[in-house]
């Protein structure tokens, strides 16, 4: 059978790439109410690429956002179902200049990468799917149930994605989630994702006087809401890089030495690392190594900072306001509702009379870990080594996909993340790109994914 498919890749694989290309060109940006007309144009493109890869029944859900692209094909309601899920929004462009292309034309360059905003998260790799869906439809070989499930809101939360869950419980029944929407270490050397952190998002708002004053006339007598903010944001940490927030740490999972030493047998160069980053040194929590520090240990970041005058020249002035945007990377067992209300509590008790603080919660959730023993675990393991031909090394991705813990409390399923980007892809970054070469790989091995799991879960 694998020999079909390889043969159904091989003669579409430029018809792929070229569908692929045409998905990216719509700037679908959920963030941007401009782009709204771009977000149904995108999910009426993905719901036509269904219909035509062979999925039986698509439609395409309204929300109070975006709309939901929904799929399905039941071969045999005996057989197992997967749910495959993925999002068709992408992030902002901005910084425009710094990007070498186009964002909204992709541009394959002789690296042999893809350029192109929404090449790698998650246009290239939901649309893997899509194309290895259509090799099993097409060669008549589709071993189980699958739905796909499509949002447009990812990139800015998901929040309609929880009603959307709740609505349609029954129409998503299914046996296990598949995602492709985070990397392996690279093709030399693969990887799966056996966890991802949680996330808690917050915004900062510092309030001194009524007015911008000048700095000469009331410096030094009446409190700077930046002076206050950046001491506010810097006491969240000791020297050792560790958080101060009284009681973060409570419910943090710690990993003993053999868990540890198993991260560790991942591929990482530190002296390649720094020059991809243009960085002379690493920093992070004391005691825990670059692999550690982005996997499985909790992290406090600044994703934004701005007040008082940023223009051209000189204006002295005292700011009224300050604003921040601050991010808590979370592992096992913190609770995103519990850390947020704890940042809020000490921003609140910690900031001086002097000012007033407004903390106002984005978005967030909670980290996930797919257990290495599962059967859905094992069947993305096989997947791997069928066309990588190694093992898979499992990992814990630093980044967060709320969604995870999301489909486990309502739909009562497990995840596996099976991403085939690169950590290097410039993800949320301009330039953002994605290889061709993991492109194909992710079509070739997916279907091998539905096969184990069909058998294993027999």
């Amino acid at each position: 059978m694998s020999e079909i498919w390889k043969q159904y890749q091989g003669e579409n694989k430029d018809r792929f790439l070229e569908e692929l290309k045409g998905l990216l060109r719509i700037p679908s940006i959920s963030s941007s109410s401009e782009h709204k007309a771009d977000m149904e144009k995108t999910a009426e493109y993905v719901k036509n690429k269904l219909v035509e890869a062979g999925v039986g029944r698509v439609e395409v859900f309204n929300t109070k956002g975006h709309p939901v692209v929904y799929g399905e094909k039941i071969v045999d309601p005996s057989k197992p179902t997967v749910l495959v899920y993925g999002h068709y929004d992408v992030q902002p462009v901005d910084p425009i200049e710094l990007w070498d292309t186009d964002p909204f034309e992709p541009t394959l360059k002789e690296d042999g990468n893809l350029y192109g905003r929404g090449t790698a998260d998650d246009k290239g790799q939901f649309f893997m799917h899509v194309k290895a869906f259509e090799t099993l439809s097409k060669t008549d070989s589709l071993p189980l149930n699958v739905k796909f499930i499509l949002e447009g809101e990812e990139e800015i939360g998901s929040p309609n994605l929880k009603p959307f869950l709740l609505e349609h419980k029954d129409l998503l029944k299914a046996d296990v989630v598949l995602i492709s929407d985070t990397s392996m270490q690279s093709l030399e050397n693969p990887s799966i994702d056996a966890g991802v952190r949680g996330l808690s998002y917050l915004e900062l708002e510092v309030t001194g006087p009524n007015r911008d004053l000048h700095s000469g006339v009331y410096g030094g007598a009446v409190a700077n809401p930046i002076n206050v903010l950046t001491k506010l944001l810097a006491g969240m940490h000791d020297d050792d890089n560790h958080i101060t927030i009284p009681g973060f740490y409570d419910d943090v999972d710690i990993l003993g030495d053999a868990e540890r030493a198993e991260i560790n047998k991942a591929d990482y160069d530190e002296a390649a690392y720094k020059k991809d980053l243009g960085i002379a040194e690493v920093q992070g929590e004391k005691g825990f190594t670059t692999l550690e520090r982005t996997g499985i240990r909790p992290t406090m970041d600044i994703n934004g900072i701005w007040g008082g005058f940023t223009g051209e020249g000189a204006k002295t002035v005292l700011p009224s306001k300050a604003f921040a945007k601050i991010s808590f990377r979370l592992v096992p067992h913190q609770s995103n509702e519990k850390i947020t209300e704890m940042v809020t509590d000490y921003i609140q008790k910690a900031a001086p009379k002097s000012v007033t603080v407004k903390v106002t919660p984005d978005h967030g959730g909670d980290p996930y870990v797919t257990p290495i023993d599962s059967v859905e675990y094992r069947a993305a393991q096989k997947a791997i080594e069928t066309t990588f031909g190694k093992t898979p090394i499992p990992l814990r991705g630093g980044g967060s996909i709320p969604i995870t813990s999301l489909f486990e409390s309502v739909l009562g399923i497990s995840t596996v993340l099976m991403g085939f980007g690169l950590d290097s892809d410039n993800l949320h970054s301009p330039n953002e790109k994605y290889g061709l070469k993991n492109f194909y790989k992710g079509i070739e091995t997916i279907p091998y994914f539905f096969q184990y799991y069909a058998e294993l879960k027999k």
